[in-house]
């Protein structure tokens, strides 16, 4: 059974507005019985935005069943109390920009990096998911890789993102796991690799798609439009999309068409789609990217608040550094790899003189992300063939003089000699935006990056995979005192859980399932950085997922608890 969007969502509100009010006085009513934990002497941070407060926490099996003033539980059986004295309580992190299905479909499922930071469940989705696939999908998929082929078959007809959910879940992960579906994925669904509009029947396919993707527990429709081939779909498909998974609740979340030179004409487009699909809007990672940009970033803040005041529900999330991590290969125009074809496009000498003309002359019709950051200030940071390793952690700039090429033909030449998009680390945003968008209400915090074990990474990675919250925490709560602790945490927590209707995470509350991070305040502070990534966060001494022990002062047990989440119009 469906549950009405309006209804759900006000419900959820209702609820987390009953939660800022429950009673703490030594009067309160207690769940009885024995605990399996208790926490207690802490310093609770509720979720809700509320003011914190000492108190105590009582855990049995998979929910909280206590949350009271400092001492009510003393006297209460437990198999297990923690002391929780001089650190903060508060629920488990909701990363609204996972990226870790890789980890939890054929990884160990750990995510080490991410629970060190408090993060307890991961929105995955961002522009492409395993599921669904059609005839189309595999069309442009490399005959040869029969594991990749055999792999992508799994989520071939009815059900399929559904299987997708169940697969992680019996994989096993330590956090939980939801997700939204990739608007790219659902275009190759229709259309494979091919440019141009989608036609009716091929358009068809894909909001059917949709809305079975949105049956099966999909959060809604994610898109990422830089990128083939989702930049290939227009306004009208997206807003068809939006259409086909508003009745189920679903939300439209994008990275959207420009963060750079057409930042504004892009948010426009999010709010044409969101007026005409009916369907609530949230911005990926919100940014403005390269020095000539950065005076928009006032301007998206008031175009956001603007179209809020005329009732449009819209709203962004971000992460708090000011470079970001793409693959080298969006350098490039996207009709480069229409039809699956970049690589032989890069070893034609005339499509390559092509690409290298749009490059050189940019139109703006697409995001020029090295031309934005400048080749001084994209750091690649994957590349593993014996002849380019060595060029692992320099910039583009660095590597084309060291090669005496341009930085052009360098970035083609990494590219087609890796033969993968090569990731890379672009500096194109500024501190003073950062900390603009972060004292937004409406702005949540997402990763946008996987959860890596330093016991077993390799290369470079953004230390956004190791530090994001603990960075705010650290940098933003305690030293420059941006926000407060408890908004801080809300924007982790209960923000996001309301944004996607998840209605038992997100606030400690008796009856939520037990997703929670014990961290301490004065210490708690991230350590990864761009020349050294692969460095855990300090601080965040103890995590729960579902009521299972999963870190242990600041070391992670082994323990995959992590339950896959689905959205509100799930039907089993």
């Amino acid at each position: 059974m469906l549950m009405p969007t309006t209804s759900a969502r006000l419900a959820l509100l209702a609820m987390l507005a009953a939660t800022a009010c429950t009673p703490r006085s030594g009067t309160a009513p207690l769940a009885t019985g024995d605990y399996d934990v208790i926490i207690e002497h802490g310093r609770i941070v509720d979720g809700t935005g509320a003011a914190w407060f000492y108190g105590d926490l009582g855990i049995k099996g998979d929910r909280i069943v206590a949350v009271t003033r400092e001492g009510r539980l003393r006297d209460a059986h437990a198999t297990e109390r923690v002391d929780a004295r001089g650190h903060v309580v508060a629920p488990g992190f909701i990363d609204i920009q996972g990226q870790s299905v890789g980890q939890f479909l054929a990884g160990d499922g750990r995510v080490v990096g991410k629970i060190t930071q408090g993060v307890t469940t991961e929105i995955l989705g961002e522009g492409d998911t395993p599921a669904p696939m059609s005839a189309k999908s595999l069309s442009d998929m490399d005959p040869t890789d029969t594991a990749s082929l055999k792999f992508a078959r799994r989520y071939l007809g009815a059900r399929s993102f559904d299987q997708y959910l169940r697969d992680m879940e019996a994989h096993g992960m330590s956090t939980n796991a939801g997700s939204f579906i990739g608007a790219g994925t659902l275009r190759q669904y229709g259309m494979a690799q091919s440019q141009g509009p989608a036609g009716p029947a091929e358009l068809a396919a894909m909001t059917a798609a949709a809305a079975q993707g949105m049956r099966d527990g999909a959060f809604g429709i994610a898109s990422a439009l830089i990128y083939p081939p989702g930049n290939y779909a227009n306004t009208a498909e997206l807003i068809a999309i939006g259409q086909a998974v508003a009745p189920y609740g679903g939300v439209y979340i994008t990275h959207m068409r420009g963060e750079g030179d057409g930042l504004l004409e892009s948010v426009d487009e999010a709010i044409r789609i969101g007026r005409e699909g009916g369907v609530p809007v949230e911005i990926f990672h919100l940014k403005a990217g390269g020095v000539r940009n950065w005076p928009k970033g006032a301007k998206v803040i008031a175009k956001i608040d603007s179209a809020r005041a005329a009732g449009l529900d819209i709203q962004a999330d971000m992460y708090p550094y000011t470079a970001g991590g793409t693959g080298l290969s969006a350098c490039l125009p996207p009709w480069a790899s229409a039809d699956g074809k970049l690589f032989d496009n890069l070893a034609s000498p005339a499509v390559r003189a092509k690409i290298r003309a749009e490059m050189e002359h940019q139109s703006f019709a697409w995001e020029p992300l090295c031309e934005l950051a400048t080749p001084d200030g994209v750091l690649v940071a994957e590349l593993a063939s014996p002849t380019l390793k060595k060029y692992n952690g320099m910039r583009l700039g660095a590597i084309a003089k060291a090669l005496g090429k341009d930085w052009i033909e360098t970035a083609m030449d990494l590219i087609q000699t890796e033969h993968n998009r090569v990731g890379t680390i672009f500096f194109m945003m500024s501190e003073d935006n950062v900390r603009l968008n972060l004292k937004q209400s409406w702005i949540k915090i997402g990763t946008d990056a996987d959860g890596l074990d330093p016991d077993s990474a390799q290369g470079l990675a953004h230390p956004r995979s190791y530090g994001t919250y603990t960075r705010i925490l650290g940098r933003y709560v305690r030293e420059e005192r941006l926000l407060t602790l408890e908004d801080a945490i809300r924007k982790f927590t209960s923000a996001v859980a309301t944004r996607l209707t998840i209605p038992d995470r997100g606030v400690l509350k008796p009856g939520m399932l037990a997703d929670i991070v014990v961290f301490d305040p004065n210490t708690v502070a991230e350590k990864a950085t761009f020349e050294k990534p692969h460095q855990l966060s300090v601080g965040v001494r103890d995590v729960w997922v579902n009521g299972v022990r999963v870190l242990r002062d600041n070391k992670h047990t082994g323990a995959k608890p992590g339950r896959a989440l689905r959205g509100p119009g799930y039907a089993p």
